[in-house]
């Protein structure tokens, strides 16, 4: 009986930890380009990110730029900001990345399926891709902030 209950908190704080490591995706990111705040948290069990900052440098007639490149014509008119970027990533603890997700590029108007890694505490990889075939894809590295 000892050893059960001492098993059962062992799986206790083994899932803990195996929360705190997926939830490390949580919070605001600077993309690449360093013009762009993404921020990033966990909605359904799973990893959405949410543009809630671009540089005014960026903005068009004093306005964010709008989703112009969207496909669908009805979303072109919106604006960039507040736009959901990332979509449905989940954690592999495993593979120690996030992966099944989407993301879409407002600069072209196409969503890739994506993963992503930690490279460090503050700097998250990301990799989308066409076809389901990892290697045709471009690399993206995000840079953690604050609002």
């Amino acid at each position: 009986m000892k050893k059960l209950v001492i098993l059962f908190f062992l799986g206790v704080y083994a899932l803990a930890g195996l929360a705190q490591e997926a939830d490390q995706i949580v919070g605001v990111w600077w993309n690449d380009e360093k013009t762009t705040k993404i921020e990033v948290e966990k909605q359904d069990g799973k990893y959405i990110g949410t543009i809630v900052y671009m540089i005014p440098e960026k903005y068009e007639n004093g306005a964010p730029p709008k989703d112009d490149e969207n496909p669908d014509p009805a979303l072109r008119e919106r604006s960039v900001v507040g736009i959901q970027i990332l979509n449905g990533f989940e954690y592999d603890a495993k593979k120690e990345e996030w992966s099944n997700g989407t993301i879409y590029d407002p600069k072209s108007g196409k969503t890739y399926d994506c993963y992503s890694w930690m490279e460090n505490d503050d700097v998250l990889k990301l990799k989308g891709f066409v076809a389901g075939i990892r290697m045709l894809g471009r690399s993206s590295e995000w840079y953690r902030t604050t609002l």
